[in-house]
C-alpha cells in the first residue's frame, strides 16, 4: 500500500492495521516520541496544562487591565467593551486559526519524520506571520472608527475605543510574529516555554498597566491609552524571547534565512488548515458583534455592563485553547504517522476535558455572578445587567468547551470544512432570535441572554453531529 492510499484510508478510520500495512516505520525525531508513544490522558494534560496556566494568568490580567479602565468611568469601560472582540479577533485569528495550522503541519511533518519540512514551514510561518500583522495593523488604522460607529458607539464611548485601538493594533506585526513562534514551539511538544514567557509578560504587564493608566510621581497617567501602550511593549518583548529557541542551536525547527521568505508550498499547507478555521474565528467574532450591536440600543449601561459580562465568554476560549495547543499537535502527530486508535482517544479525552473546565466557571459564575462582575464596577445598573447575562448564559458555558474542544481535534487533521456548521449555526440563531426579541413589543436584555444561551447548545449539538459524521472521531467504537 503507498502512502498517498494510506492517508486516504485514514481520513476514512479504516482499521489501524489496514491503514499502516507495508508502510516503512518513519524515523521518529526525539521531539515527536513522547507525542507519539506517550500514554493519552498523562501526555494531554502534561501538554495542555502549560497553556491553561498562562491562559488562566492572561484571564486575570485582562480582567486586572479592565478593572483599572473601569475606575475612569462608564464611558472608558464602554470603548472597551466595544474594541475588546477586535482585538480578541486577533487574538483567535492568531492563535487558534494561524497558529493551529502552523503547529498542526509542524506536528504532522515531525510525526511523518520530515524534519526538512518541518524546518520549511516554520520560516514560512515567520515569514507570512509578519506580513499579515502588517496587513491587519493597516486595516484598524483605517477602518476601526467605522466599525464602532456601525456598532453604535458615539461621543466619548466611540472617542475611547477609537484611542485604545489605534495604539493597541500598532503592535499587531509582533503580535503575529510571537504567536507563529509559540505554535511552532508547541508543534514540537514545547508548550512549557511559550507558557513561561506569557507568564512572566502577563504579571509585568498588569504592574505596569495602573502606573501607565493612573500614572506614579511626576509622570502623569496616560488613562485608556496606558492600557493599550503596556500590552504593546509586553508584544514586543514576547516575539524576542519566543525567537530565540527557533534559532538556538540543536533546534529541531531552526530555519536558515532563506526560508523566511514564504514558500508557496508550505503557504498553502498552512492556509488550507488556517483558511477555514480563520473563517469559523470570524464567525465567532461577528456572533459577539452582532450580539453588542443589539445590545447598543438599551443604553451604555447596558453596553458596559455586557461587555465585561461578556468577557468571561472570550476568556474561556483561550482557556480552552490551552487544550486545543495540546490538542492540535498530538491528534496531527499521531495521524500523520497512521494512529488512527490514538487519535480517537486523545480526541474524547479532549472534548471531556474542555466542557468539565467550562462547566466549573459558567456554573459559578451563574450561582454568584457577583463575584465577576464585582471585578469590573460599582455602578448598580452596570452590575444589574452583567449578573442577568451571567445567570442565563453562564450554564451553556459546558456547550462552548465541548464544541471548541472538537474544533481543536478537527485542526489537528486538517479537516475545518465541516466544522463551519456550527459555527454558522450559532450566528444564525443569535442573529435571527436577537432580531426578533429587539423587533417585540415586550423585547427585553432577558430575552436576548437567553438567545445567547441557545446559540451556544446548538453550536455544541451540531459539533458533536458533524465530529461522528464526517470524522467519526466522537462515536464509541
Amino acid at each position: 500500500m503507498s502512502s498517498v492510499s494510506s492517508e486516504t484510508a485514514i481520513e476514512r478510520f479504516v482499521p489501524v492495521a489496514a491503514a499502516t500495512a507495508d508502510r516503512p516505520e518513519p524515523v521518529k525525531p526525539r521531539a515527536a516520541e513522547a507525542m507519539l508513544d506517550g500514554p493519552v490522558l498523562p501526555t494531554l494534560l502534561r501538554l495542555a496544562a502549560p497553556t491553561i496556566a498562562l491562559m488562566s494568568l492572561q484571564g486575570i490580567v485582562s480582567a486586572g487591565e479592565t478593572a483599572f479602565i473601569g475606575r475612569l468611568g462608564p464611558s472608558a469601560l464602554a470603548g472597551v467593551s466595544l474594541s475588546f472582540p477586535l482585538v480578541m479577533l486577533m487574538t483567535t485569528l492568531s492563535a487558534g486559526a494561524y497558529g493551529g495550522g502552523v503547529a498542526s503541519r509542524v506536528a504532522r511533518a515531525l510525526g511523518s519524520g520530515k524534519v526538512e519540512e518541518a524546518r520549511g514551514l516554520t520560516g514560512t510561518a515567520l515569514g507570512l506571520a509578519a506580513l499579515i500583522g502588517v496587513a491587519y495593523t493597516l486595516a484598524m488604522q483605517l477602518g476601526g472608527g467605522a466599525i464602532y460607529r456601525a456598532l453604535g458607539a458615539s461621543g466619548p464611548s466611540l472617542a475611547a475605543a477609537v484611542r485604545y485601538s489605534d495604539l493597541m493594533f500598532l503592535s499587531a506585526t509582533p503580535f503575529w510574529i510571537f504567536g507563529a513562534a509559540a505554535s511552532v514551539l508547541r508543534g514540537t511538544g514545547n508548550a512549557a516555554y511559550p507558557a513561561l514567557v506569557g507568564a512572566v509578560g502577563g504579571v509585568v504587564t498588569l504592574a505596569v498597566s495602573p502606573l501607565l493608566i493612573f500614572g506614579a510621581g511626576p509622570f502623569p497617567g496616560l488613562g485608556i491609552a496606558g492600557a493599550a501602550a503596556a500590552i504593546v511593549a509586553y508584544n514586543v518583548a514576547a516575539m524576542l524571547a519566543l525567537l530565540r529557541p527557533l534559532w538556538r542551536p540543536g533546534s529541531v525547527v531552526r530555519p536558515a534565512w532563506s526560508m523566511l521568505i514564504p514558500r508557496w508550498r508550505h503557504t498553502v499547507e498552512i492556509l488550507r488548515i488556517a483558511i477555514p478555521s480563520g473563517c469559523g474565528t470570524i464567525l465567532t467574532n461577528a456572533t459577539v458583534l452582532v450580539l453588542t450591536g443589539f445590545v447598543a440600543p438599551f443604553g451604555e449601561a447596558a453596553t458596559a455592563g455586557y461587555g465585561a459580562a461578556g468577557r468571561l465568554e472570550y476568556l474561556l476560549i483561550p482557556v480552552v485553547f490551552g487544550i486545543g495547543s495540546a490538542l492540535v499537535p498530538l491528534v496531527a502527530a499521531n495521524d500523520g504517522a497512521g494512529r488512527a486508535d490514538r487519535v480517537r482517544q486523545f480526541t474524547r479525552a479532549g472534548a471531556l476535558l474542555g466542557m468539565a473546565v467550562c462547566a466549573v466557571v459558567g456554573l459559578t459564575v451563574a450561582i454568584a455572578p457577583q463575584l465577576w462582575m464585582g471585578l469590573f464596577t460599582t455602578d448598580a445598573s452596570v452590575q444589574a445587567i452583567g449578573e442577568s447575562y451571567l445567570r442565563r448564559v453562564g450554564p451553556a458555558f459546558p456547550c462552548l468547551g465541548l464544541g471548541l474542544a472538537l474544533y481543536f481535534a478537527s485542526q489537528g487533521r486538517g479537516r475545518m470544512v465541516p466544522p463551519l456548521l456550527a459555527t454558522s449555526t450559532r450566528l444564525l440563531i443569535s442573529s435571527l432570535g436577537g432580531a426578533l426579541v429587539i423587533r417585540a413589543a415586550t423585547g427585553s436584555l432577558d430575552s436576548l441572554f437567553h438567545v445567547m444561551s441557545a446559540g451556544l447548545a446548538a453550536y455544541a449539538l451540531i459539533m458533536v453531529f458533524v465530529m461522528r459524521r464526517e470524522l467519526g472521531l466522537v462515536a464509541s467504537e
